[in-house]
């Protein structure tokens, strides 16, 4: 059952760090799991936090680092010597290891990497802080079982021993020549099931999925998910096995790219969170305001290009904000649609097929929507004939209109090599308004003249 939080659970927590009863407080979290305690950690004051942290065994506190949030890690970062950093990082995987280290200013790095008791393993994390962290190389962990090609089964097994104790899942078995570079995957049923005495060489499979160090970790992510796969090996420029991605680490880069791309859909420019500062916010979300603002300015200035419209036919202007709604509207389901499918790499066939299929979706859909309009506008408002023709035939245009941007644009940005989730947001929203306009009031001269 998943672990809930209350109010009263925390309340009895801070008594008992205040009671200074450490006992009963360490009976109380023994059998959370580190994830709650960790959020648990982050509901207290920076000192309740910190004594939490303190008379917990460094096995759990390991875990607990890598799942607090980040301001309170910083925090209890800055209480521990770098002994005690270092103790902590005894206990975790090289990459999760490489991730706090990251995070420590430059002086301390060298501090807690030379408090390292393993040497093996402070080689090891040192190695990963040379790749960026957005690439595979930043991902990986060093963590994995690999056996040599001129090995028997035999000789296969006795290694495998001796490396799954540094290893807490083996997800692959990959076959290395004398020169490490990877040359496949092992079976477990084959290893099995063959003689002890046969060489490896006859028995792996030369085919396996990898990446590069330098891969960007948003194209690790596509190819994991595209083969279902739950950990994925990572080769140098030579094609030496070096580390292992897995698929803990790739949910993490999943989510964070969703998270970026939800806020640029809705006009944020840059990753924050509730919690952060005025300043931070504004900065985040100010530039896209900006646009729109701009964006307005040259509505207005659309329409004072029709000024004759205002005197001689008024109700114009009662279907101006439709207008400019609907085709917001058609254009970011249409991107947003075309950013799902460049996100997943399903989207197949020629763009002009795409935007020929787009243009006969938006016929169908503002026909049907022009009908509606042209009825309701009507009897419910006693519009004439004339103007009801007007604004059908400029919704059924602007709606094609709109579509079309909305698909182009996001597979323009993409292949300009920008992130195409920019399209969904205020740029859409704002461009097709300024068109919609445009295209409604040209569309009412041509036909009523004025």
């Amino acid at each position: 059952m998943e672990f809930k939080i209350s109010r009263d659970f925390i309340n009895q927590i801070e008594q008992y760090i205040s009671e200074n009863r450490e006992k009963e407080l360490q009976n109380l979290l023994e059998d959370l799991h580190y994830a709650d305690i960790a959020e648990i950690m982050g509901e207290l004051d920076d000192s309740g936090a910190i004594y939490i942290f303190h008379i917990l065994d460094s096995e759990k506190t390991a875990e607990i680092l890598l799942e607090l949030d980040e301001e309170v890690r910083e925090k209890i970062l800055k209480e521990l010597s770098p002994k005690e950093i270092a103790e902590e990082l005894d206990e975790l995987s090289t990459d999760d290891a490489a991730d706090i280290i990251a995070e420590l200013p430059q002086e301390r790095k060298e501090e807690v990497i030379s408090e390292l008791l393993d040497v093996e393993h402070a080689k090891d994390i040192v190695d990963l802080l040379r790749y960026d962290e957005d690439t595979a190389g930043g991902l990986m962990g060093k963590e994995l079982v690999k056996v040599n090609e001129n090995w028997n089964v035999l000789t296969c097994v006795k290694e495998m021993r001796v490396q799954a104790v540094n290893v807490q899942r083996v997800h692959s078995i990959y076959v290395v020549d004398d020169e490490n570079r990877l040359k496949g995957r092992l079976s477990l049923k084959d290893l099995l099931t063959t003689s002890t005495k046969t060489p490896i060489s006859e028995v792996y499979i030369p085919k396996v999925d990898f990446v590069k160090v330098n891969t960007p970790d948003v194209e690790v992510a596509r190819i994991m998910q595209r083969y279902d796969l739950e950990a994925i090996p990572v080769v140098d420029e030579l094609g030496r096995l070096v580390g292992r991605i897995t698929i803990d680490d790739i949910v993490d880069v999943i989510k964070e790219e969703a998270d970026k791309d939800y806020q640029l859909a809705a006009g944020i420019s840059q990753d924050v969170e509730a919690d952060d500062s005025i300043i931070d916010l504004t900065k985040a979300r100010l530039p896209w305001l900006v646009l729109a603002l701009l964006g307005g300015f040259i509505t207005v200035k659309v329409m004072g290009l029709f000024d004759d419209a205002m005197e001689k036919h008024s109700e114009l202007f009662y279907f101006t904000p439709l207008i400019a709604a609907m085709a917001g509207n058609v254009g970011v389901q249409s991107s947003a649609i075309i950013v799902q499918g460049l996100a997943n790499n399903s989207l197949s066939g020629s763009l002009f097929g795409r935007l020929i299929k787009e243009v006969m979706l938006s016929l169908l859909n503002g026909s049907i929507l022009a009908v509606i309009l042209v009825l309701g506008s009507h009897f419910l408002l006693n519009v004439d004939y004339d103007l009801g023709l007007t604004v059908s035939v400029s919704l059924v245009s602007v709606i094609i209109i709109a579509s079309l941007i909305g698909t182009f644009i996001p597979i323009l940005l993409n292949r300009g090599g920008i992130d195409p989730a920019l399209a969904t947001g205020p740029f859409i929203t704002t461009s097709n308004d300024i068109c919609g306009i445009l295209i409604y009031f040209s569309i009412a001269k041509a036909i009523l003249g004025f």
